[in-house]
């Protein structure tokens, strides 16, 4: 029997309709934010993600599914968008005026890399990217809708995971500090921490090797170098958040996985699953732009990952949301036929519904139902013809009654979502 590449996979019921409700979710807060979508190819050119993820990181380095096609072409299927919808600014020439450039994606990503809960080899992404604004409010404002994403979803035990990484000029002083530090317990870091000390010393905060974290204990925090521009800009940021009332913590280990982020880093942390996980990251990247060859244009941005929001989703709030809750059931040969009439006149009226067409027994129609976990269940025999009627139940209570046949379309309010 033919099966899916280990990794990849099929999405369909109760978790694509929860894929569908964040993905409306989405669409709905960042358009009144003044995001708009773009959509970038998943195949790109292998030089868009080592001049922009940074050749040192894990990504780069073991993750990306790379390979030359017939035209001789390193390209690479994507394993983050953030720089596709880089490329597509700059080629586009959409960086070349002062005004700002509000962007959101939701699309698929490829990474070759263990497998665990929530988390696979195509998975899918949805992602803010703001161009052409360097200030700490651009980043509240940012992260302010982030927040409102997730609370409308219905999580709400969020903590925002904020550091600043500063910026090229400032770190060299951190670097020092920090690779002072290594050299004293060099014997405690992993391999690859020893070749991230060489390339990247901020990599080495990134480790996920346990005992990596045990042997930074008492490090070097990198706020505590800053240039003042950046000092300033992290302190603005952190006032900007307690007075929206957003809830947030410094972390001084986290520095994100790509090598262009400048000044802020952040993650999103959610307790709502019991132990505190983070749900999602990005943060700023003033120096992306002119290094893909655009404009000197900062920018900030973050992704979160459908397939993981998805589960949360679910164990959080159980069922997905139904996209056609209600089941026409008709008995009888005639009553078939008006069932059709009635179906077409309420899906005109944009009434999601859907409609009994196997024939047969009730007890077998109800049966489906329930196993489709659908709210209300209309039957229309040869009674409820004679008296212009349709018999509706509702499944939660298990309750009965009658309503007039003209009254269905005003009753059944469900709007069926339309692209």
């Amino acid at each position: 029997m033919a099966q899916s590449v280990k990794g990849m996979r099929d999405l369909f019921g109760a978790e694509l309709r929860w894929f569908q409700h964040i993905e409306e979710t989405a669409r709905r807060v960042f358009g009144r934010h003044g995001y708009g979508e773009i959509r970038t190819p998943i195949l790109e050119e292998l030089d868009v993600f080592k001049r922009s993820v940074g050749e040192s990181s894990d990504i780069v380095n073991k993750e990306m599914y790379q390979f030359t096609d017939k035209g001789g072409r390193e390209v690479v299927m994507r394993p983050e968008n953030t720089a596709g919808v880089v490329r597509a600014a700059i080629q586009h020439k959409l960086l070349l005026n002062n005004d700002p450039v509000l962007f959101y994606y939701i699309g698929q990503q490829f990474r070759y890399e263990r497998m665990q809960t929530g988390r696979y080899r195509q998975f899918w992404q949805i992602g803010a990217e703001s161009f052409g604004v360097a200030t700490p409010e651009s980043e509240a404002e940012s992260l302010l809708m982030l927040h409102s994403f997730l609370t409308e979803l219905g999580l709400k035990s969020l903590v925002f995971s904020i550091n600043s990484v500063g910026t090229p000029e400032s770190r060299p002083a951190f670097h020092a500090a920090f690779r002072v530090f290594f050299a004293q317990r060099a014997d405690q870091f992993c391999e690859d921490c020893h070749r991230r000390i060489e390339t990247n010393p901020l990599r080495v905060l990134d480790c996920k090797n346990e005992r990596c974290q045990a042997a930074l204990e008492g490090h070097p925090v990198i706020t505590d170098h800053l240039d003042e521009a950046s000092a300033k800009h992290h302190a603005r940021l952190k006032l900007l958040l307690t007075e929206l009332g957003i809830p947030f913590e410094e972390n001084p280990r986290l520095v994100r996985g790509l090598d262009y982020y400048t000044r802020t880093a952040f993650e999103v942390l959610s307790s709502d699953l019991g132990a505190q996980s983070a749900l999602l990251g990005g943060g700023r990247y003033d120096l992306l732009v002119k290094h893909l060859g655009g404009p000197d244009v900062p920018a900030f941005g973050w992704a979160i990952g459908l397939d993981r929001l998805a589960m949360v989703l679910q164990q959080v709030r159980g069922q997905a949301p139904i996209s056609t809750p209600a089941l026409l059931i008709p008995l009888g040969e005639q009553a078939t036929l008006e069932a059709l009439k009635l179906a077409r006149t309420l899906w005109d009226a944009g009434v999601a519904l859907q409609l009994e067409t196997r024939g047969g027994a009730l007890k077998k129609a109800m049966a489906s139902a329930n196993r489709l976990g659908l709210q209300t269940v209309l039957i229309l025999g040869d009674g409820e013809l004679e008296g212009g009627t349709v018999t509706v139940k509702h499944m939660a209570t298990g309750e009965q009654e009658s309503w007039p046949l003209d009254e269905v379309a005003a009753r059944l309010s469900t709007p069926i979502t339309r692209a």
